[in-house]
């Protein structure tokens, strides 16, 4: 059975799946055996007669992996909502135990896995009737630690702060911060990871520039990071 780690935002659009997709290919160079799954993605293209999901796509695609990026993602709906509302749209809410099962399925398929969020934390993937399910509760189901993505400009330190507190209160371990967008010259990204640390508690762990192709963070140092 494999170790695994949990990819959040601060929010949406901030590049969580690009620093996923990243955090896979670095550990699949270093030839590591390691996988990806997402639970429920939403905003999926239709090619084909059927729903592509482009996170997973994306990841796959980066990171050189092999395989039916679909297999990876336990539920996948068209509407580029948040996924409780995708999910009621399409007539197709999230079940727990399908969530269990495939992520058991993954993780003993590979030595480390990663797993990425919808959204921020705060993401409600199933709100109907007396069955609700918030993101953190698949957190806290597989015991995961976390890694927060961020954008290193202005706005970082309030939401990276926030995320981390709000982690901290629902006992989720936040494993460190990567910002994203970093500009090595910008004073203000350099001040905002400063004090993302001494306000959160949270190590920043590394910064990945626009564009960038690889993670600066080695793969052992990564590696460490799941449990």
């Amino acid at each position: 059975m494999g170790k695994a780690i949990f990819v959040t935002g601060t929010g949406t659009e901030v590049g969580k799946t690009y620093v996923t997709a990243l955090i896979v290919k670095k550990l699949s160079d270093a030839g590591m055996n390691v996988g990806y799954y997402k639970a429920a993605l939403s905003g999926a293209e239709i090619c084909g007669g059927r729903l592509v999901p482009g996170d997973a796509e994306y990841v796959y695609r980066t990171a050189g992996l092999t395989g039916d990026p679909a297999c990876a993602v336990s539920y996948i709906y068209k509407e580029a909502f948040s996924p409780h509302l995708a999910a009621r749209v399409a007539g197709e809410p999230v079940e727990m135990a399908k969530v269990k099962e495939d992520f058991n399925r993954r993780l003993a398929l590979f030595d480390y896995l990663v797993v990425e969020g919808s959204g921020g934390v705060v993401c409600p993937i199933r709100w109907d009737g007396a069955t609700r399910i918030m993101l953190e509760d698949i957190i806290k189901e597989f015991g995961l630690r976390c890694l927060i993505v961020g954008d290193a400009g202005l706005g970082a330190i309030n939401s990276a702060v926030l995320t981390a507190s709000y982690m901290k209160e629902r006992g989720i371990e936040t494993a460190g911060v990567i910002l994203n967008n970093w500009e090595p010259e910008n004073l203000i990204h350099a001040d905002n990871k400063k004090m993302i640390e001494e306000l959160s508690g949270a190590p920043v762990l590394c910064e990945t520039v626009r564009g960038a192709r690889v993670l600066p963070l080695s793969a052992s140092a990564l590696a460490a990071l799941f449990r």
